[in-house]
């Protein structure tokens, strides 16, 4: 029977004041009650407007009425005709801005609970299938992918089921990419991330951990070598950007990648833990993205008193509304229109930011208004951390070993957007290492693409 609620169900979750001294995932999932209650939301629109704002082009309407009829199983075939990793979208992605955007319950209403309907579908086949995928028949090619990050992932696996044999090169000595060392556990638990990785093992790929393309291997040695007949290069954008303001080497400042990659990958919030990462008292987090997010609420879950300063106000801030929603909720301050200047120390140590108190400008031709400073309005803000999240470049190592390889003046590689397809011959790029930092499901998309590029460049070679 047609649900016709204006808003979605809930999605039961920790209670803000329990979550924020753990790492356990917050959001809980739907039970198949309420999934089945959202699913009925659906109007299965002739012109299925959400496929259009799916990056991977889910036949979201089709996943969604299966899991209506109660066919999870069948909702899950449906979705991984198009997506490799349903768990980790279900999870991180900004539907809310994507495929959500485009539902017609949005008109008057919440649209369909798209993103979280994925994410139980995903769940579900992990809690209740016990039979392995099945294994493609070989086409005696190969192909290299670079980065197991979810650019890397998705190619590999839409490869794998046309009947490559791939390889991933990783250069950490776990598979994931940013998706193991950057999105925290209580966004993304590893143990699914683990779980899609051995759902794509089962179809063949292999993954070599320890593995620096351009240092251990280079590309030109992976074609004479090793025999692979394509490469494709996903290999994110892990290189911090910092603001070049003084004191920014005092001990106690981190880029956001430091700082999560210590926390997610080395975890050192355990008490165990050999990490060699100080748990602040007051911290100071730089940005207003997702990333920032992440840091941001990590550092609460170490005990630390957090204030996010970002230089414009919360309406222009970057990251997802629930990922600001649920660090207002951990309570987490915000300092807005405040741009750091300078960082203070003592004893090598930082001991405070001093910020420049900034204004909107009036709207320029495009409609955006410019933060600008206030003249001799400044404020400080104690803190013996800071994690700088203002960005991040792709890692040169690629660009500067490559013969041939075109890259942008600021870093990321030059690729064909329909094909991947890089200026040279064979290699293909997709993802961050493209684009600089984006989403998931974008670097997921470009992977998809890629994956179709290197299928019809090789079968047509």
């Amino acid at each position: 029977m047609p649900n016709m609620s204006m808003t979605k169900n809930p999605m039961p979750a920790q209670e803000p004041d329990v979550r924020n001294k753990n790492f356990n995932e917050v959001a809980l999932g739907y039970t198949e009650e309420q999934a089945i209650d959202e699913a009925n939301r659906c109007l299965n629109c002739k012109h299925r407007p959400c496929v259009g704002g799916c990056p991977v082009q889910i036949e979201i309407p089709a996943f969604i009425a299966k899991v209506a009829e109660g066919d999870f199983e069948g909702a899950y075939e449906v979705i991984t005709r198009s997506s490799s990793l349903p768990a980790i979208c279900g999870r991180v992605c900004p539907q809310e801005s994507q495929c959500e955007q485009r539902c017609v319950r949005g008109i008057k209403g919440e649209p369909v609970a798209i993103g979280r309907l994925e994410r139980f579908v995903a769940d579900w086949h992990m809690a209740n299938s016990k039979e392995a995928p099945a294994k493609p028949e070989p086409n005696g090619h190969k192909v290299a992918v670079i980065g197991s990050g979810p650019s890397g992932l998705a190619c590999a696996g839409d490869l794998a089921k046309k009947g490559y044999d791939v390889t991933v090169y990783e250069a950490l000595h776990i598979a994931g990419g940013v998706l193991a060392y950057g999105i925290p556990e209580f966004r993304l638990p590893k143990a699914i991330v683990q779980k899609e990785i051995d759902g794509l093992k089962a179809l063949g790929v292999k993954i070599e951990t320890n593995v620096v393309i351009g240092k251990t291997i280079s590309i030109d040695e992976l074609f004479d070598e090793f025999g692979f007949e394509s490469v494709f290069i996903g290999s994110g954008a892990g290189l911090p950007r910092f603001m070049n303001i003084p004191g920014e080497n005092l001990n106690g400042v981190y880029s956001a990648n430091e700082f999560l990659t210590r926390i997610n990958l080395m975890k050192a919030y355990r008490e165990d833990s050999k990490t060699p990462i100080k748990h602040p008292k007051k911290t100071v987090v730089v940005g207003g993205g997702n990333v920032a997010m992440d840091a941001a609420r990590c550092a609460k879950r170490l005990g630390s008193d957090v204030t996010i300063v970002y230089r414009r106000t919360k309406a222009e801030l970057p990251a997802r509304a629930e990922e600001v929603e649920h660090a207002e909720e951990e309570g987490i301050k915000f300092a807005f229109l405040n741009n750091p200047v300078e960082v203070l120390g003592e004893e090598g140590w930082v001991s405070a930011v001093k910020c420049q108190v900034m204004e909107l400008s009036e709207p320029d031709e495009s409609g955006r208004r410019k933060p600008v400073p206030v003249e001799g309005e400044f404020q400080t803000i104690e803190c013996d951390c800071m994690i700088m999240s203002i960005g991040t470049s792709p890692n040169p190592l690629i660009k500067s070993t490559t013969e041939g390889l075109e890259t942008q003046k600021w870093g990321g590689i030059v690729a064909e957007e329909a094909t991947g397809l890089t200026s040279r011959e064979g290699v293909y790029a997709g993802g961050d290492a493209v684009t600089g930092a984006a989403t998931v499901i974008l670097a997921m998309g470009a992977g998809k693409t890629a994956a179709a590029g290197i299928d019809d460049y090789i079968q047509n070679k």
